[in-house]
């Protein structure tokens, strides 16, 4: 049975029940249909939201298809609700490219789901558009005053890094010429799109606390410079009140349920290979307001978004983690030994030996912030009993807690093994927080650290643009803000074809964009790309819709 199928077969409780179980009224919700609703900014407590149990759910590094992590959150946070723990999970939403592309939707899958996952994985409540209307409104109000006489701030051309965005993966638009057709169309320029996850207003609104802050984060949005050598702000172009406005309901969290009836925060999409890669800080401490537990997720792996949960989101806005549950996957293991994809449902205890190094990187990353881990092995039909003894044993040697972890099939029922081991992580008060760079170092200083304690890296090299953002950057006087890596997830490296745990491998930093809005800095490494490509067959060919209107192919 597919995904589709046993969401089909769920009877969905009425959004207004789910808020009354999560403890809003449901006269104080805004409603989108039966099945989904927007939060009030108001439902959020600070007071209350200290004392809620707040579990990050990441992984090792992925296979392509991805490890399961938003299937383990959804059934983690099931299997709590069968414990008695008021627990509920808070996700990213779904961005078109993936799920046209080659990674599907992110809604969890058999019968650990977020519902109504169609509608979740295509338009949900327009979330995406607002923030690709902001954006590009800001992308307009640059090129018209560029070409306006009278109101013009004499910005250069030359030194605008500030592009467009669409949520697609269209490789063909990552470097365009804008303006042609004459002087009543625009001065011409290079530039180009990035998709709608990789933008800065994604990871302002994932970042900001109240629709004040988003303003002022939006204001503070670097365009480039002026002929002389000013630097120019979105609010320099008086354009952060209307691009608020554009978001004015995008910045409240979405509501929607599991396929058990309990309530899920859905709100914010940056990939994190290329952004921040967490949901946003108003979903998770509206999570955290109304549950005794909160169960988030951070992807890809625990190098890429956990680190920048940690020492970005939490930092930013004083969330402090119980224990982090480490999704592993048997085929992921023997994917990094060497096993061929093709092959990785074959018994294959060598190959999952082999692949072992990088469960342990991760597991040893984790105690860099004093956090408790659990290892979580998300159950596939394949795994053998011999497999997974593998992995038990190598968590029994390291005294770490290990769980089976049957979601898919199971749902809440298949997660209470890894629930039980949560509750001891928190219940035991082991964990202690702390990040792994001071904000205040330099900014070579924070890349070298998450580099080479990260990643494993010998060192860092930089180009020459790398250099010159550096140099940048210290005029600007931003060398304070955090640093936001943007790099492959498919290996530890900068290299995707370095599975496992490479060693004596350099990072190289190709570029570095400025994101004051958002309030870090982006390093760009290797040959990661903020606007994807299509594969050669995408998922989108498989897709399809009668005249029922029933959608067959999404997954």
């Amino acid at each position: 049975m597919s995904d589709l199928q046993i969401a089909k077969g769920v009877s969905l409780k009425h959004i207004s029940t789910i808020a009354e179980k999560f403890g809003i009224d449901s006269d104080e919700i805004e409603m989108f249909g039966k099945y989904k609703a927007k939060l009030p900014l108001k439902a959020i407590n600070r007071t209350k939201a200290q004392n809620s149990n707040l579990i990050l759910v990441s992984a090792i590094s992925p296979t392509p298809a991805g490890e399961g992590k938003t299937t383990m959150s959804i059934g983690l946070s099931e299997g709590l609700n069968r414990l008695g723990k008021k627990t509920t999970v808070v996700l990213r939403e779904p961005s078109l490219g993936p799920v046209f592309g080659i990674k599907g939707g992110a809604t969890g899958g058999g019968y650990s789901q977020v519902l109504p996952m169609e509608d979740i994985n295509l338009h949900f409540t327009g979330d995406f558009a607002a923030i690709e209307k902001a954006h590009n409104l800001l992308s307009a109000v640059i090129d018209n005053n560029i070409q306006s006489k009278t109101n013009s701030v004499r910005l250069d051309p030359r030194t605008i890094g500030w592009k467009r965005v669409m949520d697609m993966n269209d490789r063909s638009l990552r470097h365009i010429i804008v303006g042609l057709g004459g002087t009543t169309s625009g001065v011409p320029r290079e530039t180009g799109f990035d998709i709608t996850a990789a933008s800065e207003i994604m990871a302002i609104l994932c970042l900001a606390e109240s629709l004040s802050d988003l303003k002022k984060r939006l204001g503070n949005i670097f365009v480039g410079y002026t002929f002389d050598k000013k630097p120019i702000y979105a609010k320099d172009l008086k354009a952060e009140g209307a691009m608020a406005a554009l978001l004015k309901d995008a910045i409240k969290p979405n509501l929607v349920q599991t396929i058990e009836g309990n309530p899920a925060i859905i709100h914010g999409g940056p990939f994190a290979n290329i952004a921040q890669g967490t949901n946003s800080v108003i979903a998770t401490l509206m999570g955290m307001s109304h549950s005794d537990y909160t169960v988030t997720e951070a992807g890809f792996g625990f190098d890429l978004g956990a680190e920048k949960f940690f020492d970005i989101k939490c930092q930013s806005a004083g969330l402090t983690p119980k224990a982090v549950v480490l999704t592993t996957t048997i085929r992921a293991l023997k994917y990094h030994g060497g096993a061929d994809l093709k092959t990785l449902t074959e018994p294959n205890v060598e190959a999952l030996k082999k692949g072992l190094p990088n469960l342990e990187k991760h597991l040893e990353n984790i105690a860099k912030f004093k956090v408790i881990p659990v290892i979580s092995i998300n159950k596939f039909v394949s795994d053998t009993d011999e497999e997974i003894a593998v992995i038990k044993e190598l968590a029994n040697s390291k005294g770490i807690r290990v769980a089976v972890a049957n979601v898919w099939a199971k749902g809440g029922e298949g997660a209470e093994e890894l629930a039980k081991a949560v509750i001891d992580i928190v219940e035991s008060n082991d964990s202690n927080f702390a990040p792994l760079y001071n904000w205040k170092s330099s900014v070579k200083d924070k890349i070298v650290t998450i580099a080479t304690e990260i990643y494993g890296a010998e060192y860092v090299d930089y180009t020459a643009k790398a250099k010159a953002d550096l140099r940048k950057i210290s005029d600007l006087g931003l060398d304070r803000l955090p640093v936001c890596i943007a790099k492959t997830q498919k290996s530890l490296s900068d290299n995707p074809k370095l599975l496992g745990r490479p060693k004596d491998f350099i990072i190289t930093v190709r570029e570095i964009e400025i994101a004051v809005g958002a309030g870090f800095l982006i390093p760009i490494t290797g040959n990661i790309m903020r606007m994807p490509g299509l594969p050669a067959h995408p998922a989108s060919e498989g897709m399809d819709i009668n005249d029922d209107g029933e959608i067959t192919g999404l997954f």
